[in-house]
């Protein structure tokens, strides 16, 4: 992941560019970014976090994210991506209850009277979560008084114009600009 920050208090970029990298860690997005570029202007006050995703964020279902068999009346998942696990048990148990989910290893579960096909296809995660979980964390960053935001989406990139009182016009243009030079549509 490749973060720049741009602004006239060098210590203030670099406190912002580790804050920015330790949230996004946190909440497990930083394998899906690419590119983030911020510009900070607290003098204004202007903060205009854009986004680069490395993919468009879509619907995962579990066959997407672990492998199926079916043996009988039990179906059993090796799950092969780490990051969906608990929402694999969650929709599992919300699905099937606790007591017909069996989890064998941390990766490895058994579903007594699942059928595959219907398994496969449920959901474990969605485009736009993903979005609202980016969106989320840039407000965790931002100053506690920066309370107006515009927000543009476009494919992968997502780009956040915050500001304290009133989004001028120059503010969405310098925002929009920098949402296309990460290759965004305005």
């Amino acid at each position: 992941m490749e973060v720049e920050v741009v602004g006239s208090d060098s210590y203030g970029c670099s406190a912002y560019k580790t804050l920015f990298e330790t949230i996004i860690s946190d909440v497990g997005k930083a394998t899906l970014i690419d590119k983030t570029k911020i510009i900070l202007k607290p003098e204004i006050p202007l903060f205009i976090f854009s986004i680069r995703l490395i993919n468009k964020p879509v619907n995962k279902v579990i066959s997407d994210v672990a492998s199926l068999r079916q043996e009988g009346n039990e179906t059993h998942l090796s799950i092969s991506d780490e990051r969906y696990a608990p929402d694999i048990l969650s929709q599992l148990w919300k699905n099937y209850g606790r007591d017909n989910v069996e989890q064998q290893t941390r990766f490895d579960l058994v579903v007594i009277n699942g059928k595959e096909d219907i398994i496969a296809e449920l959901q474990v995660s969605s485009g736009e979560e993903v979005k609202k979980d980016i969106i989320g964390a840039l407000w965790r960053i931002m100053p506690e008084g920066i309370k107006v935001r515009h927000s543009i989406f476009d494919g992968k990139v997502i780009t956040v114009i915050a500001t304290e009182e009133i989004i001028c016009p120059e503010m969405v243009k310098e925002g929009s600009t920098l949402h296309k030079s990460l290759g965004g549509v305005v």
